[in-house]
Order: structure tokens, then C-alpha cells, then sequence
């Protein structure tokens, strides 16, 4: 009895959604070139008022080093945006990748990516209106956080922020009403905020290599004492103090890989080109050069904006939530402080205004399948939105705006993200070694699961032989594709080294803090499970991989999509301790909902696909579908 309850609560867990068939007529016509994809991939995600987190990293985390950084954060998502974009090449229609995870992979997996993209898009634009209230309050003598500070000043834990910002609050109920009456996704804005960006960008850089000093990413211990003597902003001198130790690298080689975790969240939307390999000419090319010319370009962006804050100013006198005004004033340029605010106020509104549609459509889609409360799925009668996603998404993103800093928000988006981007890595590290699946049939997988084993062998009901038998089909497995057996031991092995990755990368964020010294305790267990990650990694080697083809396969299999989740991994490490609490909360939360409601009221679990009796409205064709969040 307990283990028919077991079986069938495990085939609801990795139940899969059936895709539906498009007609041929339906199908969207490849036109999209590489310089459409590039153009699309620059556009979200090159962010507004970057240097804000460009300040913080410098001042807190790596100091001019913030540049190299960047470089890291763009090396790694460049391998997690590669992963992506052979995801999308298994499902042949546009998605995202809660869709294809649903599809592939299952509905819990299914859940946990889409609950977790939740995260990212809330928080993401949480932050955009954080960052504007911080713009504008610079321009007005920060008239704003001085009144809020005395009036609502918040006695809560360090992760959060010491006031209420309502003026953020604000920003983001304007624009929720905005949706709530029916606005559209007016491309106009979106040019006017990446020309905007593009043109703030360039004249930091150009100001910067201008007015800059060289000799502020040489400074030493005396000029930490000449220029802050006196200074509010002194927490330590020298050494290894708060300051750090002078150089270009003064936190060293742990503050580097800290600020890359936190550098990470401006490198966040790079599936919005993976994704669109059904609409791309040739995408066997145009899809992996454009995810690397975008990353390019935007890593030359903030690097050049990270090297023109640290030059014009010494990087333990930066304002963090007023970076660069104060710092083009310090070079003793007033002009241009307003034109630099001015203009990132204005790309930061109008992004803001084009993030919000971005959260509605996904959480409406996951209240569609019956994952989360189906009253999300209410349209309005007369204005065709999605009301009540609408409203949820837009009161979450104010609370968060209202409670939190900048920085954390930024942190919770990156810790968000490089988990998506983990389980993709892990979706196509399994995926390419399954057998062939028939996507738009859910009743061959169930039949499959319950369908037992025969065996193989007649010896294998002898210990010795059957231990000889598992023992050959690692090493030398008998079938040259792949079977339920392989599948089911890459499987576990991809499992285990995710759990052996993630010690690894314990030992080695305490093994850092040591600088890595030769005679560390932690020397023989890291090696031990080097060897152990190496042993696991060629199991899978050895297993077939499926034929099928795609547009695009990520190379090096499994090598390339297990660096990516290791890194992801190790980044994640870097993230702080109440980050992580408060992404623990959020998931338990998820996993909540998910249990106690999402598992029994799916369309799969129901098999009835009927429409919300609210839905007898469609949504407004110009609002944006799942796909594009």
C-alpha cells in the first residue's frame, strides 16, 4: 500500500505537460539575423544605472578589480546562456524555460524554475525602482531618504533596508495601475531607454578616461590616511581591513569572485536570444555568435562605466547609492552630474515601465496549469488584463521595493538566476543521454515508468553477478543509444555530482578565506573530491548519447554544461548569508503552495484541460505571452 502511494505521488512529481502540435501555417517564420538577435539580447540586458552596483563592488567587495569582476560574470554566463540555447532546441517551439522544463523535464522541476524566474523578474524591477528613487533623491539634495530615515526608520535585520522607501513604493503602484487600465508595451520606450542607456554609457566612459587618475588603482596605505582622514567613511587603514590592502585588487582574488556573483544580475536576460532559435535564420550559427556578441558588448559597457567610476575616484570614497554624480563632481565637472542623472532617471523609469510586463504573463501561465491559485488566471471582462496577476505581481515588487536595499535586491536576483541557469546546465546534461521521447504524448512516459524491468541477465539474481553486470554497464554499456538503463545512471550520476559540486564548493569558499595556503586541512578533501567529480564525469562519458538532431548542441558534452553548474555553484557560495535566508523563505513558501495545492489542481493531474471559468475573455493580444519573461 505505502509503496503504490510512493509510486504514484513520484509519477505526479515527473509528470510532464504534452506539447501541444502547431499547424505548419502557424509556425513563425525564421527572420530574425544575428544582428536582430544581438539588438533584441543588448536591449535586455543592458541595465540603467549599473554603476550603482559598479559603486557598491568597488567600494565593498573588489575595489578597481571590479572590472575583472564583470569579465567573470561574462565568461560564466556565457556558458549558462549556451546551455539555454540548447534547451530551447529541444522543444521547437518559443518558450521559456519553465515551458520547456514542463515539457522535458517534469512538473516539479517544471515549478521550482518557473517559481524561481518569478523571483528574478520581481526583484529585477523591485530594483529598477529602488535605484530610481535613489537617482532622484540624489538630484534633490536627498531631501526624500533624510524625511523617510527620521519618519519611518525600520529597526530590522542588516539584509534589509533602515527606512521604508515610499517613494520606490509609488513608482511601482503607478505602474501596476497603468497595467491594471489596459497600457501597452510601447516599443517607443523601450528604444528611448536603450538609446538613453547608450548615450549615459558612452559619456561616463568618455569622462572617466578624461578626468581620470591612474594613480587610483595604485593607492597605498598613506593615501587611504591623506584622503579620508577625517572622513565618515573610514572603517579600517591598510592591511586587511575593511578598506582592503591597496592596489588594483584590494580585496584580492575572494573579493573578485564575490563581486562576479553580485556583477552576475547585469548579465541576467540572456535567454531572451537562446530562446529564439524557431524564429532565427540558421540558428546553428546566428544563436551561439549572438549570445556571445551580446555579452561582449555589455561587458564592455559596464567595464568601461567600472573603470571610469574607479579612476575618477579613489574606490573607498565612492557613494554607492550615488556613484557617479558625486563622482564627475569630485573631478570638478557640475554640468555634467545632472545630465548623468537626468539620464538615468529617465532609462530607469522606462525600463521600469517595460519590466512590468514582463511578470504578469508567467505567473498567469503556471495559475493556467493549475501550479499555482487558479484565481490568477481572472481576466478583466472590459480591459482584457490580466488582473489579477497584474495586482499580485505589482503589490510582491512594491513590498520588495519598499523593504529592501539595492544591493539586496541585486543579490537575491543573481542567487535566483544562477539557479535556473544550474538546472538548465543539468537538464541538458541529462536530456542528451535519454531515449527518444515523445513529446506530445504524456501516456507513453507514465506507461514506461510503470512498466518493470525484464531481466537481462538469468544471473543477475546472484549478488557477485549482478554487482558484475552494473559494474560493465557503467564502464562498458551494451547498447550504442540510449536506453532506460543508461538514461536512469546518468541520471543518478549527474545527481551525485551536483552533491559532490556543492561540497566542493564549501570547502573551497572556506579554503579561500585562508588564501589558499599549500598546508590547509582542507588540501586532501578537495583533491579526494576532484577525483571522485572526475571518476562520476567520465561514467557518464561513457553512456550513449541520443542522435537526435538539433539546431544547436552544446559541445564538450558532459564537460561543458557541468563546468557551467559548478560555477554557478561557486558563485552562488559567494552570495551572503541573508540572501540566502531570505531565498530559503521564498522557496519554502513555493514548495508550500506547490504540495499543497499546485500537485492536486494541475491539468495533469486532473486531465481535464477546461479554461478558468474567468477566461471567457482572452487576454490582450499586445500584452506580452509567457514566452518573452
Amino acid at each position: 500500500m505505502v509503496r503504490q502511494f510512493v509510486r504514484q505521488f513520484g509519477q505526479k512529481l515527473i509528470r510532464k505537460l504534452p506539447l501541444e502540435l502547431i499547424d505548419e501555417s502557424e509556425r513563425p517564420v525564421a527572420h530574425l539575423n544575428i544582428l536582430n538577435l544581438v539588438i533584441l539580447g543588448v536591449g535586455r540586458m543592458l541595465r540603467g544605472a549599473m554603476y550603482l552596483v559598479a559603486g557598491t563592488v568597488a567600494k565593498y567587495i573588489a575595489g578597481p578589480a571590479t572590472i575583472i569582476s564583470f569579465l567573470v560574470a561574462a565568461l560564466f554566463s556565457m556558458l549558462s546562456g549556451l546551455c539555454y540555447a540548447e534547451f530551447g532546441a529541444w522543444v521547437p517551439h518559443s518558450g521559456s524555460a519553465y515551458r520547456y522544463s514542463y515539457v522535458m523535464m517534469g512538473q516539479l522541476y517544471a515549478f521550482v524554475i518557473g517559481w524561481n524566474r518569478i523571483l528574478p523578474l520581481v526583484i529585477g524591477t523591485a530594483s529598477l525602482a529602488r535605484a530610481s528613487s535613489y537617482i532622484f533623491d540624489s538630484l534633490i539634495g536627498n531631501h526624500i531618504s533624510q524625511a523617510l530615515q527620521e519618519s519611518f526608520s525600520l529597526q530590522l535585520p542588516y539584509s534589509l533596508a533602515t527606512y521604508a522607501d515610499f517613494f520606490a513604493l509609488g513608482l511601482v503602484l503607478l505602474m501596476t495601475g497603468l497595467l491594471l487600465l489596459g497600457a501597452r508595451e510601447l516599443i517607443l520606450v523601450t528604444k528611448i531607454s536603450i538609446g538613453t542607456n547608450l548615450l549615459v554609457l558612452i559619456f561616463i566612459i568618455i569622462t572617466g578616461f578624461i578626468k581620470g587618475d591612474l594613480h587610483n588603482w595604485r593607492l597605498r596605505e598613506q593615501d587611504y590616511k591623506l584622503n579620508t582622514s577625517g572622513s565618515r567613511d573610514i572603517y579600517g587603514l591598510g592591511g586587511l581591513g575593511l578598506l582592503g590592502s591597496g592596489g588594483f585588487a584590494p580585496f584580492g582574488f575572494e573579493g573578485i569572485l564575490q563581486g562576479a556573483a553580485t556583477c552576475f544580475y547585469y548579465f541576467f536576460g540572456i535567454d531572451a536570444v537562446a530562446t529564439k532559435g524557431v524564429e532565427a535564420i540558421n540558428p546553428r550559427r546566428s544563436i551561439p555568435w549572438s549570445i556571445m556578441i551580446t555579452i561582449f558588448i555589455c561587458f564592455l559597457a559596464y567595464s568601461g562605466v567600472s573603470a571610469a567610476l574607479t579612476l575618477m575616484v579613489p574606490y573607498h570614497q565612492i557613494q554607492p547609492h550615488d556613484p557617479l554624480p558625486q563622482a564627475i563632481l569630485h573631478s570638478w565637472w557640475l554640468p555634467a552630474r545632472y545630465f548623468v542623472a537626468i539620464g538615468t532617471l529617465c532609462a530607469l523609469i522606462s525600463r521600469l515601465y517595460s519590466s512590468m510586463f514582463r511578470m504578469p504573463p508567467l505567473i498567469y501561465t503556471m495559475a493556467e496549469d493549475g501550479l499555482l491559485f487558479r484565481v490568477l488566471t481572472r481576466i478583466h471582462v472590459r480591459t482584457g488584463t490580466r488582473v489579477v496577476a497584474i495586482m499580485s505581481a505589482g503589490n510582491l515588487t512594491g513590498l520588495m521595493a519598499l523593504l529592501f536595499t539595492f544591493t539586496n535586491l541585486v543579490d537575491l536576483v543573481s542567487v535566483g538566476t544562477l539557479l535556473v541557469y544550474s538546472l538548465v546546465a543539468f537538464s541538458i546534461l541529462v536530456l542528451r543521454y535519454q531515449p527518444d521521447q515523445n513529446l506530445s504524448k504524456n501516456e507513453n512516459t507514465e506507461e514506461e515508468i510503470e512498466m518493470p524491468v525484464p531481466d537481462e541477465h538469468p544471473l543477475d539474481s546472484e549478488p557477485e553477478a549482478r554487482n558484475s553486470n552494473i559494474l560493465k554497464s557503467l564502464w562498458f554499456p551494451i547498447s550504442t543509444i540510449p536506453t532506460r538503463k543508461s538514461g536512469q545512471i546518468v541520471y543518478g550520476c549527474a545527481s551525485l555530482l551536483v552533491l559532490l559540486m556543492i561540497i566542493l564548493s564549501l570547502i573551497l569558499v572556506q579554503w579561500s578565506s585562508q588564501g589558499f595556503s599549500g598546508d590547509s586541512k582542507y588540501t586532501p578533501v578537495a583533491v579526494l573530491l576532484l577525483l571522485l567529480i572526475i571518476g562520476v564525469m567520465v561514467i557518464i562519458w561513457r553512456q550513449p548519447q541520443n542522435p537526435i538532431p538539433l539546431y544547436f548542441k552544446v559541445p564538450a558534452l558532459p564537460v561543458f554544461p557541468l563546468v557551467s553548474i559548478f560555477v554557478n555553484i561557486y558563485l552562488m557560495m559567494q552570495i551572503t548569508s541573508g540572501t540566502w535566508a531570505i531565498f530559503a523563505i521564498w522557496n519554502v513558501i513555493g514548495f508550500l503552495i506547490y504540495f499543497g495545492y499546485g500537485i492536486r489542481h494541475s491539468l495533469e493531474e486532473n486531465d481535464e484541460q477546461q479554461p478558468p471559468a474567468s477566461t471567457s475573455q482572452t487576454p490582450d493580444k499586445n500584452t506580452p505571452s509567457p514566452e518573452s519573461s
